[in-house]
């Protein structure tokens, strides 16, 4: 079938591509009223299709998309590229340098592994705060991150002189999203003269942000990434996509981020797990496309797999704003129409699988927390729902506590951000307290009417002699450069210096636990007191320990509400009927006296965006960082691996390698490594924050003659398999049945072998306590598998790619839960792991205290299907077994060839050998 046709590009040359408008004009009549984002699809399978890794069934079945009824397919999906960040990016990076390393073991070609597709890695996640509350903060910061990760940055000069298609933009220039929107991303690719959409998979579940720009985008763990660059197709089942209508306007005072906040609860409450998201509507015309992008950005929080806007005039003023070249943007525009793709579609437009409404005029002001971004609270029920939160079970949401706290009197040396600082303060701390105040992440940072509005925010608490409470660490850290030209536009820089408000850094702080520490003597006092501190910040996730280990409460809102919480020091307020705090004339100030209005932020909006200061921005040039400039890498195709470092290690996924695919069997007599409840999230799994001189992993650092001030982070360590095996399941707040009432990285283990004691007191009725990590690898060395158990939503959260190989590598053969979130699920697989349901989720309650039990997976074989029924055998201590049905849960039939060949990786280097 001949679908190739040309249009004019921008440049006044004709350009091929592979046309939609002709599947209907060949019968396929379904495919006009197709939501935008799968014709997007449809047409990377057209274009792709060789009869090989696409084939024209997988065409038809696509273009007969039924909304009602999708089918249960899967779709070969081919990328134009892939974005990474660097914590996630680094042991990617690692992953294709040991497929070098193993390629030159086994006789062949190591240059042969090469990316096919554009690779770019942003360099956004190693900033921390440090040092924060005062304008010297910013070249501290960025001194110390050199400091810290001069060895990974050498590894990544060497990946990019290795690889052809591999770039990286350095660190301090922005967040990788907000990087993606304003920089890298084209709209339209070209390639031998054939144009086609820009697409991508990103190794950061945020990726979704650039759906904003009518891009088809989502995260992915960087296991799926690494398949994709070499060639492989990212598959997935065929989805559901809901249309979400839009109508109305925000109404004064309402922020994109309310917005987000209130579409993030409503669709976790409607269930979009698996499913596109695509919002179409004239409310969805009226956003802004940093709106659009704010909203877009939250898609993992509310489950979907993206939160897509279809492409429009709004989509081509932003590509001009941003300093894109004239000719790609009227290429950009001229294609979208020549394909039938441009304009923001209306009601009946299009055929989706469920429509939602959504008056845009409903949305309140809000924040979310204190544990999970879906739970939204209206602005005003805040100080109401704190306090019942403080009592309330922790099974319910809670923290359980008989009653409050009493105030606490304490006397900090040092300022909250400073801790060089001679000064001392006397505070009062009590539960709701707010000890950390974070303007940052991706989510909110991107938005310059939300920068902007927080900017005229600080100035009139300045004017009217508002000061933040001394306990509270201040820090702004913008999504990209550009910020300083808003504030420098608008002459705003000054007031936020004045409240503590000062540029910490350009990158991912807080929002991914790199908060730094907290003052000594206030957290002290909290652990002491066991009080329930808060933090407020701009970002989107606020899972426990997320942001910080002894801040208990996290609440999420917009950059200027942050402000707002920092100002009264404590989220127990009405914001509405209460002042924030006392003038300079001991008058009472209240929120509505500072906020900044709709026309306000317009205004100094149009003062400081301009094109030509993007592509200042962005012309990445030595001089803009000198640090960067002089990092010196190795050269060659291959890796010289160093067994001394602590930073970069070679794993051991090819070890023995012969690229023969092993048998599907039957996984005998495992012990649970860890039994958990519902919504253990991949911040739980995974590796990250502070490494605890205590754990494993501080140990084993100690014993490599690491100082306890240079472990860095989990996070910095990722391409450290030994390390990071010894984080995986050390999360702090993470509570594991098996030691039930003790939280952290704790079991029981029944086995023979001696085995490290925990660093707190546990009691036992039987087994022995320790370390996950002992228990792993002790149930390794006796040749004894390992399972883990779950309740729902396992896996949720980030698209952490370590929670599936830190629990490869520690030995577990299966996880059973009640279900997974989407990205963990397929990046089990894609480590060798096999995930299964529970069939009846109620049977997960007949085994989740049985600590002294041994369980079976039967019916496993070689010609089992994707979600075959296997059976669970459990054998309790002393008692009969019993069975229970699980669904297994290899989705798809490339999944099975992953599980076959021990995971994606081998399954790729075999297509090489």
């Amino acid at each position: 079938m001949d679908t190739r046709r040309t249009f004019t590009t921008g440049y006044g040359k004709q350009g091929a591509f592979y046309s939609l408008p002709s599947l209907a004009d060949a019968g396929y009549d379904r495919v006009g009223r197709m939501p935008v984002s799968l014709r997007i699809v449809l047409e990377s399978l057209l274009r792709e299709c060789d009869g090989l890794k696409v084939t024209q069934k997988d065409v038809d079945n696509l273009a007969n998309w039924e909304a009602k009824n999708p089918g249960s397919y899967e779709i070969p999906f081919t990328v134009a590229r892939i974005i990474l960040q660097d914590l996630t990016g680094v042991p990617l990076l690692v992953d294709l340098a040991s497929m070098r390393s193993a390629m030159q073991d086994l006789g062949r070609d190591a240059s042969a592994i090469e990316p096919l597709v554009p690779v770019d890695l942003v360099v956004d996640h190693s900033v921390q705060v440090d040092w924060s509350g005062y304008p010297d903060a910013l070249k501290q910061n960025l001194a110390r991150e050199f400091e810290r990760n001069t060895e990974r940055y050498e590894f990544l000069k060497w990946g990019q002189q290795a690889f052809k298609t591999f770039s990286v933009v350095p660190p301090s220039v922005g967040i990788v999203h907000q990087v993606n929107l304003e920089f890298l991303a084209r709209g339209v690719m070209e390639k031998d003269g054939v144009f086609y959409p820009d697409t991508l998979v990103g190794t950061d579940s945020h990726t979704t942000m650039i759906n904003g720009l009518g891009i088809v985008a989502w995260g992915v763990g960087g296991i799926e990434a690494e398949a994709g660059m070499l060639g492989q197709p990212i598959t997935f089942l065929v989805p559901e996509v809901v249309g979400v209508h839009l109508t109305g306007n925000l109404r004064e005072g309402v922020t994109a981020t309310d917005l987000a906040l209130h579409v993030t609860q409503m669709l976790r409450k409607q269930g979009v797990v698996g499913k596109f998201v695509e919002f179409f509507g004239p409310g969805a015309s009226s956003l802004t496309l940093p709106d659009r992008a704010t909203v877009a950005n939250m898609a993992p929080e509310y489950g979907a797999t993206m939160g897509y806007f279809p492409i429009d005039e709004e989509c081509a003023r932003y590509l001009r704003a941003t300093g894109r070249k004239e000719e790609d943007v009227v290429s950009y525009e001229n294609y979208y129409k020549a394909q039938g793709l441009w304009g923001m579609p209306k009601r009946g437009d299009i055929d989706y699988s469920v429509e939602l409404d959504l008056d845009l005029s409903s949305v309140e002001p809000a924040v979310a927390g204190p544990k999970r971004p879906q739970d939204r609270i209206v602005l005003s029920s805040l100080k109401e729902r704190f306090k019942e939160l403080l009592t309330l079970p922790v099974a319910e949401g809670g923290y359980g506590k008989a009653e409050p706290s009493a105030p606490v009197r304490v006397t900090m040396h040092g300022e909250a951000g400073n801790p060089d600082s001679s000064a001392t303060h006397d505070v009062e701390l009590r539960d709701g307290s707010v000890l950390i105040a974070a303007i940052t992440s991706c989510t909110n940072t991107s938005n310059a009417g939300l920068m902007i509005g927080a900017g005229i925010l600080a100035k009139k608490a300045v004017a009217l002699g508002l000061k933040v409470p001394a306990y509270v660490k201040t820090s702004m850290a913008p999504g990209s450069r550009i910020a300083d030209t808003y504030f420098k536009a608008n002459d705003l820089q000054d007031a936020l210096d004045a409240i503590g408000f000062s540029t910490v850094g350009y990158g991912c702080t807080t929002c991914i636990g790199n908060s730094g520490p907290l003052n000594h003597d206030l957290e002290e006092a909290v652990k002491a007191n066991d009080l329930v501190s808060c933090s407020v910040l701009s970002g989107n996730r606020n899972f426990e320990a997320r942001v910080h280990a002894s801040v208990k409460a996290n609440f999420l809102m917009s950059p200027p509400m942050v402000i707002a919480f920092a100002l009264a020091g404590r989220v127990d307020i009405d914001m509405d009927k209460e002042p924030i705090g006392k003038g300079s004339e001991g008058q009472d100030v209240y929120l509505r006296d500072i906020w900044p209005s709709s026309e306000e932020i317009a205004a100094a909006e149009a003062r400081a965006v301009n094109a030509d200061a993007f592509r200042e921005i962005y012309s990445l040039t030595p001089d803009k960082n000198p640090l960067w400039a002089a990092v010196e890498g190795p050269q060659g195709a291959t890796f010289a691996w160093n067994d001394a470092s602590t930073y970069i290690h070679r794993p051991p996924y090819f070890d023995g390698f012969n690229g023969s695919r092993r048998d599907i069997e039957n996984i005998a007599d495992a012990r649970p490594l860890g039994i958990f409840g519902d919504s253990v999230t991949t911040d739980h799994i995974s590796p990250a924050g502070a490494i605890r001189a205590t754990g494993p992993g501080g140990k084993f650092l100690a014993s490599m003659g690491v100082e306890r001030r240079d472990f860095n982070t989990f996070g910095s360590r990722r391409g450290n398999d030994l390390v990071m095996t010894r984080g995986t399941f050390a999360n702090v707040r993470l509570k594991n049945l098996l030691v039930e009432g003790t939280e952290g990285g704790y079991t029981l283990y029944f086995g023979g072998e001696a085995v490290s004691a925990p660093d707190v007191e546990i009691t036992a009725a039987s087994g022995t306590p320790t370390f996950i990590f002992d228990a792993g690898m002790a149930y390794r060395n006796e040749g004894v598998n390992q399972i883990i158990i779950a309740g729902e939503d396992y896996g949720m959260g980030s698209s952490r790619d370590w929670a599936a190989k830190g629990t490869n590598l520690l030995g577990v053969k299966a996880v059973v839960s009640k279900s997974f979130e989407r990205i963990h699920r397929s990046n089990l697989v894609g480590m060798g792991v096999l995930p299964l349901n529970f069939a009846d989720p109620a049977d997960y309650d007949r085994v989740k205290n049985l600590k002294d039990a041994t369980f079976s997976i039967t019916g496993l074989h070689n010609d089992i299907e994707p979600r075959a029924t296997a059976t669970l055998v459990v054998k309790p201590a002393g008692e009969a077994s019993f069975e229970l049905p699980v669904v297994v849960r290899i989705d798809t039939p490339i999944e099975k060839e992953y599980y076959r060949a021990g995971g994606i990786l081998p399954y790729v280097l075999g297509k090489y050998c």
